[in-house]
């Protein structure tokens, strides 16, 4: 049995106002219906239960956005390779080893990223991440 100071401390009866769109209203509404649970609920479990997407430090950002930058001039010589081979001319480079490269490059971007996280793990990594919204500092 809960005891009544556990029982104080449980009460809800702060308010916290969002400001949301006819259509983001309408999700809500949906996604709560579909859930079972009210729209408070499923706020609240949403907010304050989901771990925060990790921070990217500025190395890793400008990483990200020089890999880019690379990608596109990766890009830039598959079309000259491509354009090359349709008229018979002498390749720039290898087309096989510019897309392994290319998929070398996306893949590394994927990482920084962290892409791959799923939502349907939230749960499991909830309790094994604290301070996981903190920049990486490698």
């Amino acid at each position: 049995m809960v005891n009544r100071k556990q029982s104080k401390r449980l009460v809800r009866k702060h308010l916290f106002s969002l400001r949301l769109s006819e259509i983001e209203l309408d999700l809500l509404r949906l996604k709560s219906a579909d859930s079972g649970m009210s729209a408070s609920e499923l706020m609240r479990r949403n907010g304050l239960l989901r771990p925060l997407p990790k921070r990217l430090s500025k190395i890793s950002l400008k990483t990200y956005w020089e890999l880019g930058q690379i990608g596109n001039n990766l890009n830039q010589l598959v079309k000259a390779t491509n354009t090359a081979i349709k008229m018979g001319r002498t390749l720039p480079a290898n087309p096989k080893l510019l897309e392994e490269l290319l998929e070398v490059l996306h893949q590394c971007r994927r990482d920084i990223a962290q892409v791959e996280t799923e939502d349907d793990d939230w749960e499991e990594d909830e309790e094994e991440e604290e301070d996981d919204w903190q920049a990486d500092k490698r």
